[in-house]
């Protein structure tokens, strides 16, 4: 469900409360001193200790023989700047374009060689230079192929045995979706083996999408995707070596049925693999040593939770990948919320912990590790959990954090480190101040070029804006926003609309300048009367503590929708100018399934919704997220079916828009027609929009979002009427 907010919300409009504030990812040099960037289709290295700038790949090489001009979609320099293979005609694989097609420049020669140059375009995957430059890796077909760079020949090192849904070096849509695993394969640091994932998808059942806008004839799409109660897809993991195409399995203990393997890397050697393990239940952390010539395995770290772990994909962006080694290996640093708070913890070889981060607050993420220092850069906010700042800590387990961004920078930082923490593109946003961002140097957090930013930003007033807290009759404290219309008369009434999200993938109240804004509403929402409100409620991602988060496990649907409901009660209580006759809710994905419960658990509290991608019943959904903060249907079934809008449907007394699909492949269609089934059951009236042949994030085809905009407005205005009464 988590990928509104990624894709479509960053995609079209850069609302995105967890995306659009984070620093571009940026490609550091491995000096820590200088970056790459794509400057009008030039590579360009950037030097900030000098000055000096350096064209790696010149525009110009890449005009190919028909007289087209190359685009980077994405590129990769090697380490001695001699070679930059480059991702270019990319296409979609589910969420992200990842598949595409790759050129490698060879500087020294002056020269563009195409690689993989005998498969279909647009055919291959996470393409990746070996260490020694020799050779290229890829994903084509579900298999691991290894290019010769001198000679060009391409030679498959893994196999699928003619099985369709046995997948090598990627992975299928679950493991996607649910971990962020997409790369599946890493090359040794010699060069001569690669480790990779193997997904045996065989016993997934398919859910079949149906196109039926395309051609005379529907066409049926099938998606592997494993439901909520169905077992796991068996993963392993091997290592090839690539002169031979021998594979050593790596002979990790556990019923692969039961189990997920998310993370996989070297483990700062070219003998041996680190791995983590999950149970089913991902309540259960385990970590592996693999030699990687015998396939033999240490379990060196286990951890437990009666709820569930998160793995690093939730502090890191949605990637899994690279595992924060230190002292050469001999050491590496570990999030855990096992004692309350998310922890920063270095751990040893050998399994012994030292904690870095003491203290009643959580870290959001780790920016980088300054090991000539014996420091560690992190996100966090003891004081305000809405914001964030940099801070760093000596990682000796003795010494408290330090808090790194200047003051005055009050709201949401976000930081890209170089690899050794001299660097960093520091961006900043508040309430009053759009997106903006400067090269410093740290860690006394200078900038590299001009002014600081606080000297050049001019704030926005919005006198229209309010951040609060708001305690409800059960004791729950909640953060919000309100955004108000301007010169509004007290003593009069006024239409209210709540934004809704509220299960763990995020949070829908942070202090950056995008809150208040009403993105599906066309023209302004507040200038037409309407007061709109968020509020973050138990359970959602804030960095209030692990007991805060976890309070939402067996309770989605129950426990998150009366936190919301309450807060809009005490909020028509304390505020008299908010119309408790005009009470609206609207909200995407999970946040479509609140709008429902919300609308048929506390009827006559909200006369109106706007549900969009909702998951109706959640034994419709993936295995991985459903059973993570649901535990085992087979176990607790009546707490699914408790959690599901579709119980509540036959209470509806207002006015639903309800939104769907039918092209979308992670809440499927079928959510929709089973809830309209039980609404005529039930003789309940209500409006309903499919889009035909389009994704979760309904932005594909010419005027659809614009459509989106222009239907959500009319039936708002229509249902709840703006303006004072």
């Amino acid at each position: 469900m988590k990928h509104f907010f990624f894709g479509f919300c960053f995609l079209i409009i850069g609302f995105s409360a967890l995306a659009q504030f984070k620093a571009e990812k940026i490609k550091w040099a491995k000096d820590g001193n200088s970056m790459y960037e794509n400057d009008n289709n030039a590579v360009v290295k950037s030097n900030f200790k000098n000055g000096e700038q350096k064209v790696i790949l010149p525009a110009t090489i890449l005009k190919l023989a028909d007289g087209k001009q190359m685009s980077i979609a994405d590129f990769t320099v090697n380490e001695n700047e001699t070679q930059v293979l480059i991702f270019t005609n990319t296409a979609r694989v589910w969420r992200y374009n990842t598949r595409g097609d790759y050129w490698l420049f060879n500087a020294a020669t002056n020269t563009l060689k195409q690689i993989g140059k005998d498969k279909p375009a647009q055919s291959l995957l996470y393409a990746k230079l070996s260490p020694d430059g020799k050779k290229v890796a890829y994903v084509h077909a579900n298999n691991i192929y290894v290019q010769d760079v001198e000679t060009g020949k391409s030679t498959a090192v893994t196999s699928t045995n003619n099985t369709k849904k046995l997948i090598n070096g990627t992975f299928d849509w679950v493991y996607e979706e649910e971990f962020g695993c997409r790369d599946g394969f890493r090359w040794s640091a010699d060069s001569k083996n690669i480790a990779y994932w193997q997904v045996d998808a065989n016993q997934v059942k398919d859910y079949n999408m149906l196109n039926t806008s395309d051609s005379n004839y529907s066409k049926v799409i099938p998606v592997e995707y494993p439901k909520v109660g169905e077992a796991p897809s068996p993963v392993k993991i091997g290592v090839v070596n690539v002169e031979t195409g021998k594979t050593v399995w790596m002979n990790i203990p556990g019923n692969p049925f039961n189990n997920y393997l998310p993370r996989m890397e070297w483990a700062a050697s070219n003998t041996e693999l680190v791995v983590q393990q999950l149970n089913r239940k991902q309540n259960e952390s385990k970590l592996f040593f693999c030699n990687a010539s015998t396939g033999t395995v240490k379990e060196f770290y286990t951890e437990t939770d009666k709820a569930w772990i998160d793995i690093k994909t939730r502090w890191n962006d949605d990637d899994p990948r690279d595992w924060d080694f230190i002292n050469n290996g001999a050491a590496f640093l570990w999030v855990s919320e096992k004692d309350g708070w998310r922890y920063i913890y270095k751990i040893t070889r050998d399994g012994k912990e030292t904690l870095l981060t003491a203290g009643n607050y959580d870290i959001a993420t780790i920016s980088a590790v300054d090991e000539a220092n014996n420091e560690v850069y992190f996100i966090a906010s003891p004081d305000n959990p809405i914001q964030r700042y940099l801070y760093k800590v000596k990682m000796d387990g003795k010494s408290k954090a330090v808090r790194v961004t200047p003051e005055g920078y009050n709201g949401t930082n976000s930081y890209e480190l170089s690899p050794t923490g001299k660097y960093a593109v520091h961006g900043f946003t508040s309430r009053a101040v759009m997106p903006v961002s400067q090269l410093i140097s740290l860690p006394g957090h200078q900038p590299i070029a001009g002014d600081d930013l606080l000297k050049t930003i001019k704030p926005v007033i919005r006198t229209n804006l309010e951040f609060f807290t708001i305690t409800t009759e059960d004791g729950v404290t909640m953060d919000g926003w309100m955004s108000k219309p301007k010169n509004y008369d007290s003593t009069k009434k006024y239409p209210v609309v709540l934004y809704v999200y509220g299960e763990p993938f995020t949070t829908t109240v942070e202090d950056d300048f995008y809150a208040g804004y009403n993105y599906m509403f066309s023209g302004d929402m507040n200038a037409q009367g309407y007061f709109y409100v968020s509020l973050n409620n138990r359970g959602t991602p804030s960095l209030k503590g692990a007991a805060w988060r976890k309070s939402i496990y067996k309770q989605i649907g129950r426990l998150n929708i009366r936190d919301q409901a309450m807060g809009m009660k005490k909020l028509l209580e304390q505020r008299k100018y908010l119309d408790a006759s005009r009470v609206a809710v609207w909200g995407w994905s999970a946040g479509g399934s609140t709008t429902l419960h919300l609308l048929f658990q506390y009827p006559d509290l909200f006369q109106t919704g706007i549900a969009i991608a909702a998951v109706s019943n959640q034994l419709f959904y993936d295995n991985i997220y459903q059973e993570r903060y649901m535990g085992l249907p087979q176990e607790n079934k009546d707490d699914f079916i408790k959690g599901s809008p579709i119980t509540y449907a036959k209470n509806l007394k207002g006015n639903l828009l309800y939104v769907h699909a039918t092209g979308d492949d992670n809440v499927h269609y079928s959510n929709a027609e089973v809830l309209i089934n039980e609404l005529i059951k039930y003789g309940k009236l209500f409006q309903f929009m499919p889009y035909p042949n389009r994704t979760h994030s309904i932005n594909e085809g010419q005027g659809t979002f614009a459509h989106l905009m222009k239907l959500y407005t009319a039936f708002l205005k229509e249902k709840c009427p703006p303006g004072a009464r």
